[in-house]
């Protein structure tokens, strides 16, 4: 499921510290193929997708739908944040509606390491809090992926349940924006 629902889109770019989240752009597609196309990557996404299927299949300007950011650190994608709703027939929500706001994320691999996804995701959880006020935001990952699980709890999501998704173990967790002071 995609989407976030009545969110205007495209917003203006996010600037942190280092990085601009932005709309994707045409300049993106062959950063969009290196990502899917990456073993290392393709490791925590069931597996990396052949480089000449992804040429025939990547639109010109991939990614261009609400909720989808391109990362970028100087003019260049380096990787994505996503916020879509978690589709209800997934095991995990903390809605008895469902489809709750679900954080993403994937980054290129020489972009590992270098604390760009916790800005990244610290920058899209703040934006979520502004345009949808009090919703609880999940992630989902395997519990063997260390790094997510160790940003996972910087970005302050805490553990719901565990559960067998996808043959592995996966951790589930929920952030819950701060109630905003009248």
């Amino acid at each position: 499921m995609t989407g976030l629902g009545p969110v205007a889109w495209p917003p203006a770019s996010i600037r942190t510290e280092r990085l601009v989240l932005r709309e994707s752009e045409a300049r993106d597609r062959s950063a969009f193929i290196d990502l899917f196309a990456s073993p290392e990557v393709g490791i925590h996404i069931g597996g990396p997708r052949p480089r000449h299927e992804l040429e025939r299949a990547v639109p010109e300007v991939p990614g261009r739908r609400p909720g989808h950011f391109v990362i970028d650190l100087d003019g260049a994608m380096i990787g994505m944040v996503t916020l879509d709703r978690r589709d209800a027939e997934r095991p995990g929500h903390v809605r008895p509606d469902a489809a709750e706001a679900e954080l993403g994320y994937m980054f290129l691999p020489e972009a590992w390491g270098c604390g760009y996804a916790a800005e990244a995701c610290a920058a899209a959880l703040d934006w979520c809090a502004d345009v949808l006020p009090g919703e609880p935001v999940v992630l989902c990952t395997q519990s063997v992926n260390d790094r997510a699980m160790r940003l996972a709890a910087k970005l302050g999501f805490t553990e719901v349940e565990r559960f067998e998704e996808y043959g592995a173990e996966q951790w589930f967790g929920v952030w819950s924006p701060a109630t905003p002071s009248g």
